[in-house]
């Protein structure tokens, strides 16, 4: 662990706290507790920030795990947002935060007590408004083991080995990411159209706010000091898990090229590629299985899927449907 930066906090409006720590939830009430542990751990001055867990509709225990922590300081204040989606419940956080730095969590990530003070300390430092968002290290680990056939998918994103401005396509991960409240002010709220909800794997409400601070001539910092741990139990590398994930990734990227110059002639030739990648990655996870690799054949049949997301959306936006 690397030693906390020194930080220069009280310079926001008076009685203004400087970090609101998002924890958005949804049925993950065990490994919440385990996030929840780690922020209550924390070695960032206790009264500079608040930790709000906004829960999407769990049908689990989760409200009882956030009064576990009632004797943290600071407790966790616990919210309930109705409208399903990760993008609903950011945004919920945005209207209820009372800190000058939004950051934002996964409720399956482990933290490092100087979690808060890694990731903060380049907007707490950065003069003036030059910063527009910080992504922490995001490093998967597998508690139930990882397969073989999904193991190239998964690591560190290692964007950089000390805290400074990365310049796109690189972006960071939703699971560790901070921004200045003024960001959301200035640039709007997350884009709930490329929302992970019940029922789908959509992603992309992050790098589209991440484009929209790059667009607007912010920098984009990776601390890699600020690293968490990412769960991801059996669940999630099973091969249904995989190739639903490749599926509706491809809409959401889809969704959100569509909204941008340009995108006609785009998802045009991206609806030819991947006409071809479709056919290509089906008959390679044919031959792979003929061949009795199992283990090749399902990667296979995941990029089909992807590309099958593809085709299946381009059409769709290009008709002004989501």
């Amino acid at each position: 662990m690397a030693a906390a930066p020194e930080v220069s906090l009280g310079s926001g409006p008076a009685g203004a706290l400087e970090v609101t720590v998002a924890i958005p939830t949804y049925n993950r009430a065990g490994f919440l507790r385990q996030t929840l542990a780690g922020i209550a751990r924390q070695q960032f001055p206790h009264d500079h920030f608040e930790v709000l867990v906004i829960d999407n509709n769990s049908r689990d225990d989760t409200a009882q795990v956030v009064a576990e922590f009632a004797a943290a300081r600071p407790a966790p204040r616990y919210i309930l947002e109705p409208r399903q989606g990760l993008d609903h419940a950011r945004n919920r956080a945005i209207a209820e935060a009372r800190g000058e730095i939004l950051l934002f969590g996964d409720d399956d990530i482990l933290v490092q007590p100087d979690w808060i003070a890694q990731m903060v300390a380049p907007l707490l430092a950065g003069p003036g408004r030059r910063i527009g968002a910080v992504g922490g290290e995001v490093i998967p680990v597998f508690p139930d083991g990882l397969p073989d056939w999904v193991r190239d998918w998964h690591g560190p994103l290692a964007f950089r080995a000390d805290a400074g401005p990365i310049a796109a396509p690189r972006s960071p991960m939703g699971a560790n990411l901070a921004f200045p409240r003024w960001v959301f002010a200035e640039l709007g709220e997350f884009h709930t159209a490329l929302d992970r909800a019940a029922g789908n794997y959509f992603s992309g409400g992050d790098s589209e706010m991440i484009r929209r601070v790059r667009t607007a001539g912010l920098e984009v910092w990776f601390a890699p000091a600020a690293a968490v741990q990412h769960q991801m139990p059996a669940s999630r590398t099973t091969f249904r898990y995989a190739a639903r994930h490749a599926f509706d990734s491809a809409r959401s990227r889809v969704i959100d090229r569509a909204g941008q110059p340009g995108a006609a002639a785009y998802l045009a030739s991206r609806l030819l590629a991947n006409v071809a990648k479709t056919i290509g990655f089906v008959l390679l996870a044919l031959a792979n299985a003929i061949l009795f690799r199992p283990g090749p054949a399902k990667r296979a049949t995941v990029q089909a899927w992807r590309a099958c997301g593809y085709l299946y959306q381009i059409p769709r936006s290009m008709a002004g449907r989501i």
